[in-house]
């Protein structure tokens, strides 16, 4: 009977959580957001249209079409790849959201044969 109990506050407590997904407040604007490289933690920054991310580097910019699956999910595919592995196009899924972040995975859009996928995730501010 405990058992019985138990399970039923877990069903009771995890039904009522809902995660916040207000995708299409984050389809378009500026972006900022921080990654790590070889132990030092720097910040990235992107503007995201309906068709186009454009990301700033180290004062370049590069950019990549957008495709959208549907309100939360999208295919990024680099414009002017410089290498093979910038061929490869990225699936981005929106999380969840908050007031001005959104919490996001990607990974390689296919999945290499012998490889095994990566999922990486990350959080957004909006800025503009």
């Amino acid at each position: 009977m405990k058992l019985f109990g138990g399970l039923l506050l877990l069903i009771l407590f995890t039904s009522c959580y809902s995660v916040e997904r207000n995708c299409t407040d984050y389809k378009t604007g500026t972006f900022e957001f921080t990654y790590v490289i070889d132990g030092i933690e720097e910040t990235g920054r992107f503007t995201r249209t309906e068709n186009y991310n454009i990301d700033y580097y180290e004062g370049k910019a590069d950019s990549s079409s957008i495709r959208w699956i549907n309100d939360c999910e999208f295919i990024l595919k680099k414009l002017n790849p410089q290498t093979n592995s910038e061929k490869d196009a990225i699936h981005m899924k929106i999380l969840s959201t908050t007031e001005d972040t959104y919490t996001f995975e990607y990974k390689l859009a296919v999945k290499r044969p012998n490889k095994p996928l990566r999922v990486e995730k990350g959080v957004a501010k909006k800025v503009d």
